[in-house]
């Protein structure tokens, strides 16, 4: 029987670069994660959307 890991939204924010996309991992509240895999357009949208909500 395989192990079970705990559900945990514990742990930052991640991002990293798998092949040619880019996953995004958002811990929750109330655990899990949402996972988000994007292309370089879409991180720069993201990121220009984050930044007008900052200003």
């Amino acid at each position: 029987m395989a192990a079970m890991k705990p559900r945990t939204g514990d742990g930052p924010l991640e991002v990293t670069k798998e092949g040619r996309g880019i996953v995004m991992r958002v811990p929750l509240e109330g655990g899990g994660r949402l996972v988000v895999e994007l292309n370089a357009q879409e991180v720069s949208d993201l990121a220009d959307a984050l930044k007008a909500v900052l200003s």
